[in-house]
């Protein structure tokens, strides 16, 4: 588990992998967003075509790792992983999780 926590944060531009540290615990949180390898579908509809239009240089990243990528597993180390739904924010089950946790 220590090379998968010391190469956890490499090209995470790519990836969307990062971590939550919370101030009251000390605990650590890692994210690992999980996608289908490409860029989501967002941008600004253009009026007259009724086409979404990205600015320069989307697409660069896909923020994301697919399932098969993924490295926070149980097999990994990870004592606790957690699934959410699409488009759930993984920052209110921190805030859930954490809660079951002493103050530093």
């Amino acid at each position: 588990m220590n090379d998968i926590v010391k190469n956890f944060l490499v090209d995470s531009g790519e990836t969307g992998k990062h971590i939550v540290t919370s101030y009251r615990t000390g605990r650590k949180y890692y994210i690992e967003p999980i996608g289908n390898g490409r860029m989501a579908d967002w941008g600004s509809e253009n009026p007259a075509t009724g086409q979404i239009e990205n600015k320069k240089g989307a697409g660069k990243y896909s923020g994301s790792v697919t399932k098969e990528e993924s490295v926070v597993t149980i097999e990994n180390g990870f004592s606790k992983v957690h699934e959410l739904p699409v488009g759930s924010s993984p920052y209110s089950l921190i805030d859930e999780l954490d809660k079951q946790y002493p103050s530093l």
